[in-house]
């Protein structure tokens, strides 16, 4: 694991204050019972994956609560502690941390870029971020944001579920490179031990062909490790591409 990140940036903060509790189960994909404080609760995960490895029972999660009092459910599951360290679930978080990155300077890729739109369309669909720059040399970057929390024999891997959403994404991408533009890949990689990204190709197959085919292409994928604490989110080190994928982004 890398050291907390030198820079002033604040972290990323949660979306409500934090609570504590211990894993009782998920089911009906996005709800998840846990125990605090001796009473039983029930908190919404937004994250439609497997979360392979991570949904054990007794294992200590965090929570946060929703600003709006009035939501059916007040908790959103942010996260759970895995061998003494916390791993980040809420799939809102990567396109959160990638403005809060942007806007604090912390990401190499998109130096010289002034200005961050959110939710951009692209044809009939939308991408995560488009970046622009007012200078002549530099063309519009389109970033699509992901969560890892897959790690496999050191590599932090995507996806964690067959993602045809994904797949989709990743064709995309390579249309807007096709045109002369830029596309990448921002992963977040909530986790700390992961030491390089790869795809999850013994999960899903068709995603990993197609990321090859996509740095082949000109895609590029900028996979960043994040340090979760109860006091928000940090941005670390961007980890290197395991070795299939260098290969590839050299061609």
């Amino acid at each position: 694991m890398d050291a907390l990140p030198r820079n002033t940036a604040p972290p990323l903060p949660f979306a409500g204050p934090l609570r504590f509790g211990r894993l009782i189960r998920r089911y009906k994909r996005f709800l998840v019972d846990f125990e605090a404080d001796g009473k039983l609760l029930t908190a919404h995960t937004n994250n439609s994956g497997s979360m392979l490895g991570l949904l054990r029972p007794g294992a200590r999660i965090g929570v946060s609560l929703a600003p709006n009092p009035k939501r059916k459910l007040p908790y959103t599951l942010e996260m759970i502690e895995l061998d003494g360290a916390w791993v980040g679930v809420n799939t809102a978080i990567p396109n959160r941390m990638l403005a809060h990155a942007f806007a604090h300077g912390l990401l190499p890729f998109a130096r010289g870029y002034e200005r961050f739109t959110p939710e951009a369309r692209v044809g009939r669909s939308r991408v995560d971020a488009r970046l622009d720059s007012t200078g002549p040399d530099r063309p519009t970057l389109w970033v699509e944001a992901k969560n890892v929390t897959l790690v496999e024999d050191d590599v932090a891997a995507f996806p964690d579920a067959v993602t045809e959403r994904g797949q989709k994404h990743l064709r995309e991408l390579m249309d807007i490179v096709a045109r002369g533009e830029r596309a990448a890949v921002f992963c977040l990689v909530q986790r700390p031990d992961g030491h390089c990204f790869g795809p999850a190709d013994y999960i899903d197959p068709a995603f990993a062909r197609l990321l090859h085919e996509a740095l082949a292409r000109g895609v590029e994928c900028h996979p960043f490790r994040a340090h979760v604490t109860p006091e928000g989110i940090f941005l670390g080190a961007e980890l290197p591409l395991a070795p299939q994928l260098t290969e590839q982004a050299a061609r």
